[in-house]
């Protein structure tokens, strides 16, 4: 049974209480907050393992939220909730750092089961080999989820290094987008690709001067060269 301590951030108390009813059932901890300010709050005396942000919330929207949380320094993931299926929202929401996405109704299910993801995910990548990955004047440590650009560390969100990760593992290798979500995500984004093309354009800024490319391959995916 987990024990991690998962945020919930929404003004519905129906929304709350049915994840609430889900994640303790999973043997979750849930702490909740009912508008940004609060959730801000309860961030910095809690520390959740992660935190599931509605878009829409009263003193400050949840993207506001996730925009000083990133900001700060502050990596725990971010699950976001919206009322609205529009790409820009989401799109907007990703490039602020936010983990995930998830368009309201939701299955309560499917909530967990990328809650578990995102958490296992970090887990395995704790255990994988400790044997650094040298690409070019690029080095990653897995072990210590560190990149080093020459002398330079590299700053990357938990997600950034996970898809890097994916790539420089098979160099040359052509990835399709879905095999990317399957590998670096650890599970299915229901055909949201487009959240591989704004983490690899983050990555591309990142590694700007480097003699590691990230490539498209036109109408399959994206592999990496050096």
């Amino acid at each position: 049974m987990t024990s991690e301590l998962i945020l919930l951030v929404d003004d519905e108390s129906s929304i709350l209480q049915l994840a609430r009813m889900y994640f303790e059932r999973d043997g979750f901890r849930v702490q909740e907050a009912m508008d940004g300010e609060a959730a801000l709050e309860a961030i910095a005396k809690h520390h959740p393992a992660l935190i599931v942000l509605d878009v829409m919330l009263p003193k400050l929207a949840g993207f506001d939220v996730c925009r000083k949380l990133r900001a700060s320094g502050d990596q725990t993931p971010i699950i976001m909730l919206t009322a609205r299926d529009e790409d820009i929202d989401k799109i907007l929401g990703l490039e602020l750092g936010a983990d995930d996405y998830l368009t309201k109704p939701f299955n309560p299910r499917e909530l967990i089961a990328r809650t578990k993801a995102i958490l296992r995910r970090s887990d395995n990548k704790k255990q994988a080999d400790t044997n650094p990955i040298h690409r070019g004047d690029l080095t990653i440590i897995p072990f210590s989820r560190e990149v080093r650009l020459a002398s330079q560390t590299l700053e990357l969100r938990a997600q950034e290094f996970d898809l890097l990760l994916t790539l420089a593992e098979q160099p040359g290798r052509v990835f399709s987008r879905e095999q990317l979500l399957q590998l670096a995500w650890g599970f299915d984004f229901y055909g949201q690709t487009r959240t591989v093309d704004v983490h690899i354009a983050h990555l591309r800024k990142k590694l700007e001067g480097s003699t590691v490319k990230i490539e498209t391959v036109t109408g399959v995916g994206y592999k990496l060269v050096a």
